[in-house]
């Protein structure tokens, strides 16, 4: 037996609840030709195991995963992972989505153009509301502008966005930053709009504020960063 969702993606049908312990992609396809993260090729099937057996999820031609690696976020709070990936439409840009065992279960709203991507950055409850809210830089090589969204009642609903943040350029083939949580709470870590300074940033209130916590020099600083041995500038 197959379950399809949306006609988006197909796999097995699983009975109960399942636990994600690994993920990947595989398939490349050279349908969608944007060559952000340093090539030409990106991925149509995402393969995952849960419970110890193993699925994958392909994706129609309309579509594509324009990602480097799936990542392994709980997303809705209950301790055991989801999958979130960057899943692009080729006629309407890339959106965040959320995977679980059995289908996709959110996914924010495409960018609304080809050729515009998004750099995700990191999940948490950023806030201290018991929510967990998914941290993602908007166009990291123009809009330049970190959105913060929160998954509620099984979707996606927008937090707060900030400008002048980013986490990406055209050709690296990875994503720099990360979620951190040196004492305060977490804190998204990005560079600046020039790549000049690390940036870290807190959810309060429903706004973002950000501070300047040091030089960015390479993938090392963000490495320092994360680890707090970058607190202030």
């Amino acid at each position: 037996m197959r379950l399809c969702a949306l006609a988006l993606a197909c796999w097995p049908a699983m009975a109960g609840a399942q636990t994600v312990s690994q993920a990947w992609f595989d398939t490349p396809s050279d349908r969608y030709a944007h060559g952000v993260l340093g090539d030409h090729a990106e991925w149509s099937r995402l393969g995952f195991v849960a419970d110890g057996r193993q699925y994958h999820i392909t994706l129609p031609d309309t579509h594509v995963f324009e990602d480097w690696q799936p990542r392994l976020w709980d997303v809705t709070g209950d301790g055991a992972p989801e999958i979130v990936v960057i899943e692009t439409d080729i006629r309407a840009g890339a959106a965040l989505a959320v995977y679980g065992p059995a289908g996709k279960l959110a996914q924010t709203p495409a960018i609304g153009q080809p050729f515009r991507w998004l750099a995700p950055i990191g999940a948490a409850d950023l806030d201290g509301d018991g929510a967990i809210e998914l941290a993602f830089i908007d166009r990291p090589h123009l809009a330049k502008t970190l959105k913060v969204w929160r998954f509620v009642d099984d979707t996606l609903v927008p937090v707060a966005q900030l400008e002048g943040l980013t986490n990406h350029r055209i050709g690296e083939t990875d994503i720099g930053g990360g979620i951190r949580d040196c004492g305060q709470g977490p804190e998204l870590i990005t560079a600046n709009a020039d790549w000049s300074r690390i940036m870290a940033t807190l959810l309060r209130d429903g706004a973002l504020q950000t501070r300047d916590i040091g030089a960015h020099v390479d993938r090392n600083s963000f490495a320092a960063a994360l680890r707090c041995d970058m607190l202030s500038d």
